[in-house]
């Protein structure tokens, strides 16, 4: 069984930056693509960002885009989500997440992801 875990959120004023990482247990993110969702109250899981399993392609939610950075250390089983110009509508609870199959593309949507983290909070202050 895969496992996830997040870290870095933090409350931060906006225009400010965060590096969120999500490191997986047992090696289990290695050569699977993985991407970063995010849930504000009252609203539906959204994507932000998928990173291949290489590291060679990404791909980003238009919200995040030329803000958002995320990128993948497979050494250490770790993806990272590097978040700069933060805004208050990006207060919300980030979670990683990752595939059983091995290889791929990115992904958007969250039905092709089958491993889930617990999520770290981001609060972003006006």
């Amino acid at each position: 069984q895969v496992q996830l875990v997040e870290s870095g959120g933090n409350l931060v004023q906006a225009g400010g930056s965060l590096r969120l990482s999500c490191a997986a247990s047992g090696g289990m993110i290695i050569n699977r693509a993985a991407g970063w969702f995010r849930q504000a109250p009252g609203k539906e899981r959204e994507f932000v960002a998928s990173i291949n399993w290489s590291g060679g392609s990404t791909y980003y939610a238009d919200s995040v885009k030329g803000r958002f950075t995320i990128s993948r250390d497979n050494a250490r089983s770790t993806v990272y989500l590097q978040m700069n110009s933060l805004k208050p509508d990006d207060t919300a609870v980030y979670y990683c997440a990752t595939r059983a199959t091995c290889f791929g593309g990115t992904y958007s949507g969250s039905t092709e992801y089958n491993y889930w983290g617990q999520g770290t909070q981001v609060t972003v202050s006006s």
